[in-house]
């Protein structure tokens, strides 16, 4: 493991994962990973909930970590691989809560609201066809709702200051030199100058905006019921 990422979901990591990938840090594991592989669900409940934490297994092939739920250990991650280079992606509080609640904090905030039919037929089908994705609930509850946000993700006041805080602790942990913070409007320079490599002639990558995570969903839902994986 070279590099782990120690930003929040919805700070630029997607597009971190890209450009890792394009600097030869690949393949570089995010939550992306854990929907494409639904075996992988079972391995972040597991560490969720106390019972084992195998990071070599977890992360096997992997050269990079960035997202949740990986950056919710980054503390546990950092000390398990200490050669590697940790980047804290940052971004306005305010604006990341904003992006953060209607993408990833979205379901979790809906979790008590009655469903229309089709959703909770869509529910029970993904359930049947792919059992292991089934606990992706439970898992980012543990992993990253409960364990990160105190279970309070409705709560933007509390959310935003849980941002602030978290910030501060990476800074103060992790020593400068191994340590970047990034915004992912930087670009390619300080991000090629902290790992070592030269600037690539191609744009930074600029991936998942709000819309786009909003249009994947529906597609991966069929995925995973045609398909059962």
């Amino acid at each position: 493991m070279d590099v782990i990422g120690a930003g929040f979901g919805r700070t630029g990591t997607r597009s971190l994962k890209a450009a890792l990938e394009l600097l030869g840090f690949g393949p570089c594991y995010h939550m992306a990973s854990v929907i494409a592989e639904p075996r992988r669900v079972g391995q972040w409940l597991d560490v969720g909930e106390g019972r084992s934490a195998d990071w070599d297994t977890i992360l096997a092939g992997h050269r990079s970590a960035v997202d949740f739920p990986a950056a919710s250990y980054w503390r546990e991650l950092a000390a398990h691989y200490p050669a590697a280079k940790v980047i804290l992606t940052v971004r306005d509080p305010g604006r990341w809560y904003d992006s953060a609640r209607e993408t990833i904090f979205r379901r979790e905030i809906e979790a008590g609201t009655p469903k229309p039919w089709p959703q909770r037929l869509k529910t029970r089908l993904i359930a049947w066809r792919a059992p292991d994705f089934a606990l992706y609930p439970r898992m980012a509850r543990a992993t990253i709702f409960d364990r990160v946000f105190d279970g309070r993700v409705a709560d933007r006041d509390h959310c935003v200051a849980v941002f602030r805080r978290h910030a501060e602790e990476v800074r103060a942990a992790i020593p400068a030199d191994r340590l970047l913070v990034f915004e992912c409007r930087e670009g390619w320079e300080p991000l090629c100058r902290f790992l070592g490599v030269p600037v690539p002639e191609v744009p930074f990558p600029q991936a998942n905006e709000r819309a786009a995570f909003q249009a994947k969903r529906p597609r991966r839902a069929l995925s995973l019921i045609l398909r059962g994986r």
